[in-house]
C-alpha cells in the first residue's frame, strides 16, 4: 500500500541492472511513493541489464554515467535536474564490483591494480557523486544520499576478499561526507547494510549460496529480501528520517546482533 511518502521528490537511482537488483525495486517502490527519478548505469551494465524495460514502467528517463568518471557524473547531475525540473532530494548508490572476484583470484593472490579498481567503483564513487552534487549544488536542504554495504565491512567473510575493504571506505566515506553535507545543506548521508541478497551482483561471490543460509539461520527474523530494502530506503528517502545522517543502518534481520539461535544449533548438533 503506498503512502505518498515522496510525492513531489525528485532524485537519481544509480545501479538498476535487471528485476533482481535492489536498484530495481526501489525504483519500483519510489514511484508507488510519488516520487520521480532518473535512472542511470554504466554503458557496459546498460548493455547486459533491461534498465530501459524499467524505464518504461517508470516512466523514467536513462541517462548512461560511469561513476568513477566525474565528468560523465556532472553531466549526469546537470541533465537530471533539467529532466526533472529542479534541485534533487535522494539519491541511491547501487554500485558495486570487484574484477578480483570475478576473476576467483584468491585474497593471498589479489591483482593490485584490480584492488584499486575495486575501490574506485564500489566506494570512491559515492564520494565523487557526492562532491560532484556539491559543487553544482544539486541537492535540496534535508536531502538523503544513500548507499548499499554489507556487514563484511566489520567482519571478516571468505571470499568477498577486497569487496570488504571497499565497504569499510564506503561506509567511512559516508560519515565523513555526511558531516559535511550535513552542515553546508542539511543533506543526509547514510549507508544500509543489507542481508545477504539474491541479486545478479551477490550471487557472482563463491560461495554465497552457503552465506544466504548461514544468515538466514542466524536472523530471529530471517534475511531482509530486495523488496524489504527498496522499502526501508523509501522511507530514508522520506521527510520520517531527516534527523537520520553519519549512520551505518543494519537492514539484516537482527542478524548482527546475534550471537547464535536455536535454529543454527539444531543443525549443529550432531
Amino acid at each position: 500500500m503506498a503512502h505518498n511518502l515522496l510525492k513531489g521528490k525528485r532524485g537519481i537511482i544509480f545501479g538498476a541492472l535487471d528485476e533482481n537488483s535492489i536498484a530495481w525495486k526501489t525504483a519500483l517502490k519510489v514511484k508507488e511513493e510519488g516520487g520521480s527519478f532518473v535512472l542511470t548505469n554504466a554503458p557496459i551494465a546498460m548493455r547486459m541489464g533491461k534498465i530501459n524495460e524499467l524505464a518504461k514502467a517508470c516512466d523514467a528517463e536513462v541517462i548512461p554515467a560511469d561513476a568513477t568518471s566525474e565528468q560523465d557524473l556532472e553531466n549526469l547531475f546537470k541533465k537530471a535536474t533539467e529532466v526533472l525540473g529542479g534541485k534533487l532530494d535522494f539519491v541511491l548508490h547501487s554500485i558495486g564490483m570487484s574484477p578480483n572476484i570475478r576473476k576467483e583470484r584468491p585474497y593471498g593472490d589479489m591483482n593490485y591494480d584490480w584492488f584499486l579498481k575495486t575501490i574506485d567503483i564500489s566506494a570512491l564513487s559515492f564520494h565523487k557523486t557526492m562532491q560532484t552534487a556539491e559543487k553544482l549544488d544539486a541537492m535540496n536542504e534535508w536531502g538523503s544520499f544513500l548507499a548499499l554495504s554489507y556487514i563484511a565491512a566489520q567482519r571478516s567473510y571468505p571470499d568477498y576478499t577486497d569487496m570488504a575493504q571497499a565497504k569499510a571506505m564506503l561506509e567511512s566515506i559516508a560519515r565523513s561526507y555526511g558531516a559535511r553535507y550535513g552542515r553546508l545543506k542539511k543533506v543526509r548521508v547514510n549507508t544500509i547494510s543489507q542481508s545477504p541478497t539474491k541479486t545478479t551482483a551477490g550471487a557472482g561471490i563463491s560461495g554465497f549460496d552457503v552465506f544466504f543460509d548461514y544468515a538466514q539461520l542466524m536472523s530471529p527474523l530471517g534475511n531482509a529480501s530486495a523488496e524489504d530494502c527498496a522499502n526501508y530506503i523509501a522511507v530514508m528517502f522520506s521527510d520520517l528520517t531527516r534527523m537520520v545522517t553519519m549512520q551505518n543502518l543494519m537492514h539484516d534481520g537482527g542478524f548482527s546482533g546475534t550471537g547464535i539461535t536455536e535454529d543454527l544449533i539444531e543443525r549443529l548438533t550432531k
